[in-house]
């Protein structure tokens, strides 16, 4: 009998018992955990004024390392989406917005800097420090956010922890599963199994198309 058992669980972290379930399929579901389902992160940032220390393409990088909130109701991926705009649009991207104006002390501009258009799409933790400002030093930047997966890139991953043991019986395994923040674990594990799911219905339409 096949069953799914939470044993432990909170916003940012679950464990999950397996029961009769074949372990190269609960093997995919931890895959999928980890880097195989959708969340958002910037992917395209203009440079409008940067004055400090780092160079442009450092803040590029440090925002796009930055967890976004993601919700998966109201945003598909670009691929999937009906503008087929590079540039996207609303159902496809959120633009976030960085001012630190200027000041005559010197100051770190961190993650709670950065304004969203978007309600929910915004960093996970408002203290994850940028750039450090001298006085009289700016940074402005735009910044675009879309969903992708961590099979494509690292800052896309839905999970730091994706954990699969064996259980107390020979048919029975232990999923362990730690986010980021961008999704609940919870969201995590039901989006993964959504998707394998998905995944294993296209792979049966492409065997029956060969036979």
């Amino acid at each position: 009998m096949t069953s799914l058992e939470i044993v432990e669980q909170s916003d940012n972290r679950i464990v999950v018992k397996l029961r009769g379930i074949p372990l190269q399929y609960a093997n995919a579901l931890r895959r999928i955990c980890l880097s195989g389902i959708p969340t958002f992160a910037i992917d395209d940032v203009v440079i409008i004024e940067n004055s400090s220390v780092l160079a442009d393409e450092g803040v590029a990088h440090r925002l796009a390392m930055l967890p976004l909130r993601t919700d998966l109701s109201r945003f598909v991926e670009p691929s999937a989406c009906d503008c087929h705009s590079e540039l996207g649009c609303s159902r496809c991207r959120v633009l976030l917005m960085l001012d630190s104006g200027s000041s005559d002390t010197t100051r770190t501009v961190t993650s709670q800097d950065l304004s969203s258009e978007d309600e929910v799409v915004k960093p996970v933790n408002p203290n994850v420090p940028i750039v450090a400002l001298a006085p009289g030093q700016k940074l402005k930047v735009e910044a675009y956010a879309r969903l992708g997966r961590g099979s494509e890139h690292a800052k896309w991953n839905s999970a730091t922890i994706a954990v699969l043991t064996e259980g107390s019986s020979p048919d029975e395994h232990v999923l362990t599963v730690e986010t980021v923040g961008s999704l609940t674990a919870s969201e995590v594990v039901k989006t993964a199994v959504e998707e394998l799911e998905k995944r294993l219905g296209e792979f049966q339409q492409t065997i029956a198309a060969l036979s």
